[in-house]
């Protein structure tokens, strides 16, 4: 079968790489089918463009996936609208994947009028949808063994403009690229939607062999570990470490703070990881325990300062306006973040989201804040804006307190970023530093 895979646009200027359509396409082309991609996300393309090639190309099916969120909820709708305006539309089965279908897939059946559903991890799932048509959702078994699924079939995307994705601590030299170490998260955080549930890892010699690979043909020495979760145990992260090793790359991953330890970051450091992405959420140990995170305030700042200690860049997420916040709880959180954060990345705090799927979504349904699916979509219009508020906050206190948080967190971040700069100037000028070749964007 002709299959056309749509990778949409975010309205990033420089996309990260669709791991998830990419993985689809390998494992097609490995079932001897035919895959056309179509990068809306490098060229910009608008939707009229999309409807004005499938009116001039045929194809036996077209499919998209999505992330969830305020953003590619409204870009999913564009794109189905101009998909099913097509003159060739009944030529087609549409089909669409991803988290934020997988959800709530009847839903998103009525609003997007695709065909088909894919609801969960979507290389079977393709498989069986292109042999039989006739279910509507389609579900399939999770594959246990990884190291089964092939590569991301990479050569038919432009990886010289993906490679250019800056991420933290990178230089100017260096070209990144995401891959997974595994699939799933063996926590329960009641924010958190997953696809699947459970953990299931691929072999460390089966990553190695990936980024060898990435290395050889694309040049790629800076590692974007994408995952729900890297650091899943001491002895996975060090196991993992110890093998990245020899390949002299930069890496960073997705932790967990209760396994961090002196020994395990110093082993990672060695290996290259220059950032941790920590999910954090918050400093309050009830609101910690309310939303099931698993987490101390002790065990956070213990783990930010060896963090710190070592020379690796933490990342510090943290979002307010879960059960149990109150404006104290954000004070705390932004004294947290103006004390411990590097300012590797710009870092602001966001409210909660009660995303469907997540327990915090069913909260809401029960304490009568949504209704239903259709509700949650009507009223997540921003993520830096209240979709629901948990909290005995009104609403314009609660937004005039991220406001004036949010201030104090980019003026941290900002003076820091002119005190390095400052000292750059008086190397250059007191020191007469010759190597200094103007500032620069990376």
């Amino acid at each position: 079968m002709k299959i056309l895979l749509i990778v949409y646009d975010n309205n990033s200027y420089i996309h990260y790489f669709p791991l998830n359509i990419a993985y689809l396409a390998s494992i097609l082309r490995q079932n001897k089918h035919y895959v056309v991609i179509y990068n809306q996300d490098i060229h910009h393309y608008s939707e009229e463009h999309l409807t004005h090639y499938l009116d001039n190309n045929n194809f036996d099916i077209v499919g998209i996936g999505s992330v969830a969120g305020y953003y590619p909820y409204k870009k999913i709708l564009k794109i189905s609208e101009a998909i099913n305006k097509s003159k060739n539309r009944n030529k087609f089965k549409y089909i669409i994947g991803g988290h934020m279908v997988s959800a709530s897939p009847e839903y998103f059946l009525e609003k997007t009028k695709a065909d088909i559903i894919i609801k969960g991890e979507g290389e079977l799932a393709i498989l069986k949808v292109i042999n039989d048509f006739k279910d509507k959702i389609i579900e399939m078994p999770l594959i246990e063994n990884l190291d089964t699924i092939p590569f991301p079939a990479y050569d038919l995307f432009p990886i010289e403009v993906y490679r250019l994705q800056r991420l933290p601590n990178i230089e100017t030299t260096d070209f990144s690229m995401s891959i997974i170490s595994g699939r799933g998260c063996p926590y329960f955080c009641v924010f958190c939607y997953r696809l699947m549930k459970g953990m299931r890892l691929r072999s460390i010699d089966n990553i190695v062999e990936e980024i060898k690979l990435l290395k050889k043909k694309y040049h790629i020495n800076y590692i974007d570990f994408a995952d729900d979760l890297t650091m899943t145990s001491k002895q996975r992260i060090v196991e993992l470490s110890e093998a990245l090793l020899p390949l002299n790359i930069k890496w960073r991953c997705e932790g967990r703070l209760n396994y961090v330890d002196k020994e395990v970051l110093i082993i990672m450091k060695k290996a290259g990881c220059v950032f941790i992405n920590y999910g954090i959420e918050s400093l309050d140990d009830n609101v910690l325990k309310l939303m099931k995170k698993g987490l101390t305030k002790d065990i956070i700042i213990k783990g930010i300062e060896l963090t710190l200690e070592v020379k690796i860049s933490p990342g510090l997420n943290i979002i307010w306006g879960n059960l149990g916040d109150t404006l104290e709880t954000l004070e705390e959180s932004v004294e947290f973040l103006k004390k411990y954060d590097d300012c590797s990345q710009i870092r602001t705090i966001r409210p909660v989201t009660p995303y469907p799927g997540s327990e915090l979504f069913n909260e809401a349904i029960k304490r009568n804040l949504l209704k239903d699916v259709g509700d949650f979509y009507h009223k997540h219009i921003n993520s830096d804006l209240l979709t629901v508020n948990f909290t005995n906050i009104d609403n314009d206190t609660f937004h005039k307190a991220l406001f004036i948080a949010n201030s104090e967190l980019l003026w941290n971040y900002y003076m820091k970023k002119y005190k390095e700069n400052e000292k750059i100037l008086d190397n250059l000028y007191i020191h007469k530093d010759i190597n200094f070749r103007g500032f620069r964007h990376t």
